[in-house]
């Protein structure tokens, strides 16, 4: 039995699925299966997942079609037989060490998840000029409240029997379906600690869903009707660094508009102060949005670190 087993769902993955691959693959700690979740894809996904399974018998193809990632990551939870799941994307990398950096965490019996750092890329990771900060301590509701420190799945590994009484991901979710289980994780007691290292390289994209920035508004409120069930609501400051998380997001997704300046009032609105610090990025964010429309996408897009 691996002692962990990595949850991919893949939809029309072929030009970024062989990379994630090579980067699991490449693990210090070969101590692991990978279950890739096919959800109906029509390009070259399905025949690379059956070539590279077949070259490395610890690679899992399940058809699990029109269902959507949620459901594919629940299905995976379901079907694993490690004891830690560790999910990743099929367009993202996880450093060589992660799993290594991750069996030392879970060697703690109260570890119930953990979660490390994230660059940002859009080409190459070693172009990467955005990095995601750690909170002090384990994951509180009200951390998320505001900016999500695991920022994308692809940085969260659990014990089986965690995820699983969690009741999983809500399928029905497309936005901030991954912010309303880690809400409901926390709130039941899950401690998530943080690990002081890079252990994902996240791929940006101007098309993904998380370009979505409408979208993503509208799955926040789900998410914090959850918070409310466990007594939490954002207060100001919260909701002003949410706000400049969007802002940063337009900015990084190249966004030229006025998008990402409109989120920044707002911003602004709710707590000035909050929003503000620390300066690197509150006041490098609004100078930015302020900017955006005459800057070069390039520059844009590499300013700041999260």
């Amino acid at each position: 039995m691996p002692r962990f087993s990595i949850i991919i769902p893949c939809f029309q993955a072929e030009a970024t699925l062989g990379r994630t691959l090579e980067s699991l693959q490449a693990q210090s700690c070969p101590d692991w299966e990978a279950l890739c979740i096919d959800d109906g894809s029509t390009d070259g996904t399905r025949a690379l997942l059956e070539a590279a399974a077949a070259r490395d018998p610890r690679l899992r193809v399940i058809r699990n079609i029109g269902k959507g990632p949620s459901a594919a990551r629940n299905l995976g939870a379901f079907l694993a037989e490690g004891e830690i799941l560790a999910f990743c994307d099929a367009d993202d990398l996880w450093s060589s060490d992660k799993l290594a950096h991750l069996r030392t965490a879970f060697a703690d019996p109260d570890c119930a998840g953990a979660f490390g750092r994230v660059a940002f890329f859009r080409e190459e990771p070693a172009d990467a000029r955005s990095i995601s900060t750690l909170p002090e301590g384990p994951l509180t509701i009200a951390m998320l409240l505001g900016e999500n420190p695991v920022c994308t799945m692809s940085n969260i590994a659990l014990r089986r029997p965690v995820f699983l009484a969690s009741g999983g991901l809500d399928p029905a979710m497309v936005h901030n379906e991954d912010l309303d289980w880690l809400i409901r994780l926390v709130g039941e007691g899950a401690s998530l600690r943080p690990l002081n290292a890079v252990l994902v390289w996240y791929r940006a994209s101007p098309l993904g869903l998380s370009a979505d920035l409408e979208a993503m508004a509208r799955g926040r409120a789900q998410a914090l009707a959850s918070a409310a069930r466990y007594g939490f609501s954002p207060d100001a400051g919260a909701e002003a660094v949410h706000l400049r998380y969007l802002a940063r997001r337009a900015l990084r997704v190249g966004r030229g508009d006025a998008t990402a300046l409109k989120l920044a009032v707002r911003g602004l609105r709710q707590a000035p102060r909050s929003f503000l610090l620390p300066a690197h990025r509150g006041c490098a964010t609004l100078a930015a949005a302020v900017l955006a429309p005459v800057l070069p996408p390039v520059l844009r897009r590499t300013l700041f670190t999260r």
